[in-house]
């Protein structure tokens, strides 16, 4: 069995998967980025490794992708996060045409063929207020756990109304409105509202068709999927490797490479 890894370091999560030649994935490992980023891809593959069963001599290729995807220093190659979510996406959901990658620091709208080629794509602008640092200053003004900013604002009633559009002003806000008495729910649904509407106008850069697919960290919280499909009219592909969809994109082109090697050989 020959196997080929994708390692995806992203501003605060490493995400690393190991495939087999049918495709299938074997072993998995996330982690945070922290400082040392080389560390953090080195160690996030060792693990992923070690969750397969295998030792790393059996791992035929390795790309690395996403912001620190140089850092891979024990990678063969390195492939753009935009084209390993956009082929991520179209193996786990063969219809899927349009990508929604929501990360730490960024997201991407992704238009992609029917084999996963990338038509076009478009980025959040340098602030950050469309992210998952978004709801990480709601986290940190509101003290509630990440985990758990999804289901609370799925409790909502009235959803108060988020106007900054910057993150760092985002706790600010947030803080007044708990002033002004509102539920916390109902502020942390606004937050999901706020972020949902930026998202969407990305999408709309590029085009929403047919099968939407939901990547990245962000694609956990059961509340931001609850709100983008109800504001987008449609019921997105979303799945318990969201997270690693950009590692497993990698890991894919990674095979693709083996299996070239093998045939000039």
């Amino acid at each position: 069995m020959k196997y080929s890894g994708g390692v995806d370091v992203g501003s605060t999560q490493t995400k690393a998967v190991i495939i087999d030649e049918n495709l299938n994935i074997v072993g998995r490992c996330l982690t945070d980025t922290g400082a040392d980023v080389m560390q953090a891809a080195e160690n996030a593959f060792a693990i992923a490794v070690k969750d397969a069963g295998i030792n790393t001599k059996d791992v035929k290729y390795v790309i690395g992708t996403g912001y620190g995807r140089y850092k891979v220093t024990f990678g063969d190659d390195q492939v753009t996060e935009i084209s390993c979510h956009g082929r991520g996406a179209a193996h786990m959901f063969p219809g899927t045409r349009t990508v929604l990658d929501m990360g730490g620091q960024d997201t991407k709208a992704i238009a992609i063929s029917d084999t996963g080629e990338i038509m076009d794509f478009c980025m959040n602008d340098k602030c950050a207020a469309g992210t998952g640092r978004f709801l990480g200053a709601a986290s940190s003004a509101l003290d509630i756990p990440l985990d758990d900013l999804g289901p609370t604002a799925l409790k909502a009633t009235r959803p108060v109304r988020i106007s900054t559009t910057c993150t760092v002003f985002a706790e600010t806000e947030i803080l007044s409105w708990l002033g002004k008495g509102k539920k916390i729910e109902d502020i942390l649904m606004g937050v999901h509202q706020s972020i949902s509407s930026r998202s969407i106008g990305l999408l709309r850069r590029v085009g929403i068709n047919e099968e939407v697919t939901f990547t990245g960290g962000v694609a956990n919280n059961l509340g931001m999927v609850s709100v983008l499909n109800e504001n987008l009219g449609l019921k997105m592909n979303v799945s318990s490797d969201s997270h690693y969809m950009g590692a497993l994109g990698a890991a894919l082109f990674g095979m693709d490479r083996v299996r070239v090697a093998e045939v000039v050989a």
